[in-house]
């Protein structure tokens, strides 16, 4: 069972899905919350939050959202920012909440995950480095906002990686504060690739987005490294 909550960004609603706690679960975060203090939990929801911003770093991969988002009207990319948005706020809440198990249940460790995670982000930044973009996207403007903008340039395998860390060490309320909180942001970066791009122009946006690519390649290549050197050492 589940609660429906609306948060507002600029006549948006976010539909953010988190569980019913029980009685007993409430009163498991009422002492925690107790026992550690005020600040304490504060501060653990600002250090969750700075380390998934972090990984997700919207504002890193501006170029390469510009360079995906650059030929489609004003009205196409604004849905597309929303689509985006909660595609990946759904996607880190889901993992943050039962991630551990859902990997398990496909017999999934979380350094696979990042090893195939990191491989799709590689595909990614190889084609744009090749082509400058990624092509047929007029194509499939819908589905662009789940892939890749959704997974894996934002939700990326760093990304929920992080909330199962996150959630196993704070808990489910201070992840779930923190993935609200890093969307929110990454929205309002979306929001703003259209003054950027007049900015930068069309020969700007395209130089910077292969420059970009590359550093997006070099971290797709530090996932799967990483997950490889885990792997091979459990």
């Amino acid at each position: 069972m589940y609660i429906i909550i609306n948060v507002y960004f600029d006549q948006m609603v976010f539909i953010l899905i988190m569980p019913i706690f029980s009685i007993e679960s409430l009163l498991h975060f009422i002492h925690y919350y107790i026992s550690i203090g005020p600040g304490n939990f504060f501060n653990n929801v600002l250090t969750s939050t700075i380390q998934l911003l972090a990984v997700v770093e919207p504002f890193g991969i501006i170029p390469i959202l510009i360079n995906l988002t650059k030929k489609m009207e004003k009205e196409t990319s604004k849905a597309l920012s929303k689509t985006a948005a909660v595609t990946s706020a759904i996607l880190l809440m889901i993992f943050a909440i039962a991630g551990t198990q859902i990997l398990s249940a496909f017999g999934i460790t979380v350094n696979s995950f990042m090893v195939a995670g990191g491989a799709l982000l590689f595909i990614v930044s190889l084609e744009i480095m090749r082509h400058g973009e990624l092509r047929n996207i007029e194509n499939e403007l819908q589905g662009t906002g789940v892939v890749p903008i959704a997974f894996p340039l934002i939700a990326g395998p760093g990304a929920i990686t992080s909330v199962i860390i996150s959630q196993q060490k704070d808990g489910p309320i201070v992840t779930l504060l923190s993935i609200i909180i890093v969307i929110g942001i990454t929205y309002l970066v979306l929001r703003s690739l259209n003054p950027i791009y007049r900015i930068l122009g069309n020969r700007g946006s395209e130089i910077i987005s292969r420059i970009f690519a590359v550093i997006l390649a070099a971290i797709a290549i530090q996932y799967i490294v990483e997950g490889l050197r885990n792997i091979i050492v459990k």
